[in-house]
C-alpha cells in the first residue's frame, strides 16, 4: 500500500533539501573566511596570532552548523515522526 510508504519517500527527498544547504553553506563560508584570513596575514604579519585564533574559532562554529544539519537529517530518517 502506497500510503504506508509515502511518508518515508517524502523524507528521502527532503533529506537532500535539508542537508544540501546545511553542508554547502558553511563550506562556502569557510572558503571565504580562510581566504580573507590569509589576505589579512599577508597584509599584517604581526597580527597573525589574533587572526589565526579568530579564524579557528569561526571555522569551528561553521563546522558545528554542518553537524547540526546532519543530526537533523539523521533524526528525520531514523526517528521517523510520520510513522
Amino acid at each position: 500500500e502506497l500510503s504506508y510508504f509515502l511518508p518515508f519517500l517524502i523524507l528521502q527527498v527532503l533529506k537532500d533539501y535539508i542537508f544540501g544547504p546545511a553542508s554547502i553553506g558553511p563550506r562556502v563560508g569557510q572558503g571565504t573566511t580562510v581566504g580573507q584570513a590569509v589576505e589579512g596575514i599577508a597584509r599584517q604579519p604581526e597580527a597573525e596570532g589574533k587572526i589565526r585564533g579568530t579564524l579557528l574559532l569561526s571555522l569551528a562554529f561553521m563546522e558545528a552548523l554542518t553537524i547540526y544539519g546532519l543530526v537533523v537529517v539523521l533524526a528525520l530518517l531514523f526517528a521517523n515522526p510520520f510513522v
